[in-house]
């Protein structure tokens, strides 16, 4: 087929796109897709009060987006976008960009959320956004791929600060967030372990006691805190904690009213507060109804939601943000306790290509 003949067969599946859109007309106003763009962001970030973190990731998600209007369909008006052409959207950036599953279902359901403000500003055709199709993320679908992007963790974190500020769960979420550290290991803190003085917490492997560490002694470590989370568990310490000991007498960092927290709840607190309905202003990705999902409504049941994250899927993100931003492998694998080896063939989530822009800053200095 000649690029003549393929360029007539696009035009034919557009108007028919273009026609299964119009059931329901309604006027259109000319706009140019990077205009559109940046008319969203500003409107997230100042009339819906988005974070910082989450409209940055709203940009970096959709640049794709524009970029491929203005550099592959030379789409110059929004007006003309169909479905069809949003079904070559799918596929050019599943291959562009090499996206997993969870990456794609993530950047397509940002686009989906962009075309519903389009259409109530009169920039795309009514209906539109239902052609995206996001694949769909089913119970334990790519969990060895799943890990917690960076801008949903800062809504939790945010979230917590507002309405339960050095709660447990605000200081678990904390805590595993920051330092990439395994259930067990958060476990196994004592009060004493925290040395904010010096601000670290102090890793110990103690078997005798039932809080060993996953790798036995060369889990043991120091690890470094920030003083923002500091203030946070001296605050959890003194208001919120728990006063109890655990049955050797010892004084558990994170506690329960029965005395030193079991996994089982750590991790259904990861599974709970990671829950999309649980943080305000993040609707369910499968549209669910909160009233009579039974995944919301019950804490016990709160693993079944297909769209929240296993303690694991936390650690890798904290893994993959720290890679993101340039610090270095070895550095990464002493902090979270995990051999370099291991660490890039296991938990370093990022593409090929933002594995790319990682190296770019260290060699465009040097050449």
């Amino acid at each position: 087929m000649s690029p003549h003949d393929n360029q007539n067969e696009r035009n034919r599946d557009d108007h028919q796109s273009y026609h299964d859109l119009h059931d329901h007309p309604h006027d259109l106003q000319p706009i140019e897709p990077r205009e559109a763009y940046l008319w969203y962001l500003e409107e997230i970030e100042n009339e819906h009060g988005y974070s910082e973190t989450t409209v940055q990731a709203h940009m970096y998600r959709l640049g794709h987006f524009i970029r491929w209007c203005e550099d592959e369909e030379y789409i110059g008006n929004l007006n003309n976008l169909t479905g069809r052409h949003l079904a070559r959207f799918k596929r050019w950036r599943k291959h562009d960009g090499d996206l997993n599953r969870v990456s794609l279902h993530t950047q397509l359901s940002t686009l989906k959320v962009f075309l519903k403000w389009a259409e109530k500003t009169e920039a795309v055709k009514l209906g539109l956004f239902e052609y995206v199709q996001p694949p769909k993320l089913r119970g334990n679908d790519d969990v060895r791929e799943r890990f917690i992007e960076s801008e949903f963790m800062a809504d939790i974190l945010r979230y917590h600060e507002k309405f339960a500020y050095a709660s447990r769960d605000h200081v678990v979420m904390s805590l595993l967030w920051a330092t990439g550290m395994r259930v067990g290991s958060l476990r196994s803190l004592n009060v004493q372990d925290y040395r904010p003085n010096l601000a670290r917490l102090e890793l110990h492997h103690r078997p005798e006691s039932d809080t060993p560490l996953k790798k036995k002694e060369k889990g043991e470590r120091h690890v470094a805190i920030n003083d923002h989370l500091c203030e946070l568990i001296d605050d959890y310490l003194e208001y919120n904690r728990e006063d109890v000991i655990d049955e050797y007498g010892r004084d558990p960092l994170i506690t329960t009213e029965h005395g030193r927290i079991h996994k089982g709840t750590l991790r259904s607190t990861v599974y709970k507060t990671t829950r999309p309905c649980e943080i305000a202003g993040e609707g369910c990705p499968g549209d669910e109804d909160p009233e009579t999902c039974e995944a919301a409504h019950s804490i016990s049941e709160s693993s079944k939601c297909p769209y929240n994250y296993s303690p694991h899927a936390i650690r890798k993100g904290s893994i993959t943000w720290s890679l993101k931003n340039d610090v270095p492998a070895e550095k990464v694998g002493a902090r979270m306790n995990v051999s370099t080896k291991a660490l890039e063939k296991h938990y370093d989530m990022q593409t090929k290509e933002e594995s790319m822009e990682a190296r770019r800053n260290y060699f465009d200095e040097i050449y």
